[in-house]
């Protein structure tokens, strides 16, 4: 990663229809270097996917809620992942340290369809049990650019 990556994925960040010779064209640089970086980028996984962010609130799910959920001892994490990644409001699964096993973030139409949602949760016989909590608002929304600045100092 270099500062002109840095720059590629900025732009690419902010405009993301930016055709690539739009993009050649504001970064001073060939239409062939910034194809061959996006291409190598994309290959080495720094650009995760192409689609479009989606609004959770904008799809009529407002509510967004992280559960931390306690596994039985012997039950397979891979197996409640895809007993997770089957409910379509789990929209993020972690295995974590501390209390608890895993951690979800789930969004909800309304505080009761949330309950629905952490019913199916719980539907399965690895988990034991979970602990809930509600986001209220969002002060900094999910973010990796800062990160990339700082690392190529663009």
């Amino acid at each position: 990663m270099d500062v002109i990556d840095g720059k590629v994925i900025e732009l690419f960040a902010a405009e993301p229809r930016i055709g690539v010779l739009e993009a050649s064209r504001r970064l001073g640089v060939a239409r062939g270097t910034v194809q061959a970086r996006l291409d190598r980028l994309q290959r080495d996984g720094v650009i995760a996917d192409w689609g479009p962010n989606l609004d959770p609130a904008a799809l009529d799910h407002p509510v967004t809620a992280f559960l931390t959920l306690e596994i039985r001892q012997g039950a397979g994490h891979d197996t409640i992942g895809a007993h997770l990644s089957a409910i379509p409001e789990v929209l993020e699964v972690c295995t974590i340290t501390g209390p608890g096993d895993m951690w979800c973030r789930v969004v909800a139409r309304s505080n009761a369809d949330l309950q629905r949602v952490i019913d199916s949760v719980l539907s399965h016989e690895g988990i034991v049990r979970s602990s809930t909590v509600i986001a209220l608002a969002t002060q900094v929304p999910h973010r990796v650019l800062p990160l990339l600045t700082r690392i190529v100092g663009s």
